[in-house]
């Protein structure tokens, strides 16, 4: 005799398809999928409630600044948290202010030299000076491109940061032209490698730097829109190309 399939409500094993043994899967899918739905909710809220909190705590500190009777355990008879975030912003705003003025800024780069000449707090205050002037100001080309180089190995490619296309020596060295590439890692993008590598060896990409941080701290799950696809089979080019 011919075997008989089995009808589409019933499984291999005689079990109809309704029966209690696929129940408990499919609870249990929906349970999964109910907590992974609650948790891409919490996770970045209770990240940015993490930041703010470092933040705040920092800023806080500022409140030695003020004199005893402006603090708010004298005014209001609690601390009050986030307070030092008023004299924080006022003193940025005071320094900036000094700092633009040709007086004040004759008054700075005077502290600023003698700070550089004491030994072991000079090297630190240098380097700490020179990576904010190239991150925040517009004085270099530094963290304004997007690429990608061959890393750790040929045929592997890793997300990286131009930090410095000029690099003198080693052209000279090398007879190439060589730039800075500041490999992050991921998702803690403020650590990573300084690669130098040859000009030729670098791709240059379309993505923005914000895009760029995206596709680091989401593990290149979020992966941003390519918005200069290729027009009559040409690449498009960034827009502050090399």
């Amino acid at each position: 005799m011919g075997t008989r399939s089995p009808p589409d409500n019933e499984n291999a094993d005689g079990e109809s398809a309704g029966t209690n043994g696929s129940e408990p899967r499919g609870f249990a899918r929906l349970l999964r999928d109910y907590l992974i739905a609650g948790l891409l909710i919490w996770i970045p809220i209770m990240v940015t409630i993490w930041v703010l909190e470092f933040l705040t705590r920092i800023l806080d500190q500022s409140i030695v600044l003020l004199p005893k009777a402006w603090r708010p355990e004298e005014l209001f008879g609690l601390n009050i948290r986030g307070w030092g975030i008023v004299p924080s912003l006022l003193l940025l705003l005071v320094t900036g202010v000094v700092a633009r003025n040709l007086f004040g800024r004759r008054i700075l780069l005077g502290v600023e030299d003698l700070i550089r000449r004491i030994p072991v707090i000079g090297a630190v205050y240098g380097g700490a000076k020179t990576f904010s002037e190239t991150v925040l100001t517009d004085k270099s080309r530094s963290f304004k491109h997007v690429v990608v180089i061959e890393f750790p190995r040929n045929g592997i490619y890793s997300l990286g940061f131009i930090t410095a296309d000029e690099v003198e020596e080693l052209n000279a060295r090398s007879g190439q032209d060589m730039v800075s590439v500041f490999v992050p890692h991921t998702p803690n993008a403020a650590t990573g490698f300084i690669v130098i590598v040859p000009r030729v060896d670098v791709m240059y990409l379309d993505m923005t730097i914000d895009e760029a941080f995206k596709l680091l701290v989401t593990l290149g799950v979020v992966v941003p829109k390519w918005t200069k696809r290729p027009v009559n089979g040409r690449l498009a080019l960034p827009e502050d190309g090399p």
